[in-house]
């Protein structure tokens, strides 16, 4: 594996929860649910917004190999977890939940020594 691989594999993985996010909430905004239409999209807005500004992330500053990029995103696995643990919407599958997890934490352990090696010969350590 080449030294480029477990980034380029880590920024796909959170390149595409990022997109799965961003797809939900841009069907919902077009098509809510029955019931309180205004919620539902309200929500799913914030959802876009999600998906958008974590992919944001994923294909700029964490494939920069941004260190605060890479623990920002860890909200990825927290968030799915959460949903798993406590069966939060939506769906009642949970694999959708399972399969974003699992991506989500692949894109950060992958790559995990790319944005914690010790720095090269003539480079500073971040402090």
């Amino acid at each position: 594996m080449s030294s480029g691989t477990p980034m380029r594999i880590g920024w796909i993985c959170l390149a595409a929860v990022s997109a799965g996010i961003l797809g939900f909430g841009i069907v919902v905004v077009v098509a809510p649910p029955a019931g309180d239409a205004l919620l539902y999209r309200a929500d799913a807005l914030a959802t876009a917004g999600l998906g958008l500004f974590g992919g944001l992330i994923a294909v700029i500053p964490f494939r920069a190999g941004e260190r605060w990029a890479w623990c920002a995103l860890w909200f990825y696995p927290v968030f799915w977890l959460a949903h798993l643990v406590f069966r939060l919407p939506p769906g009642t599958d949970r694999v959708h939940q399972v399969v974003f997890l699992a991506l989500s934490a692949a894109g950060l352990l992958v790559p995990v020594r790319t944005f914690f090696r010790a720095p090269t010969e003539g480079h500073h350590a971040r402090r």
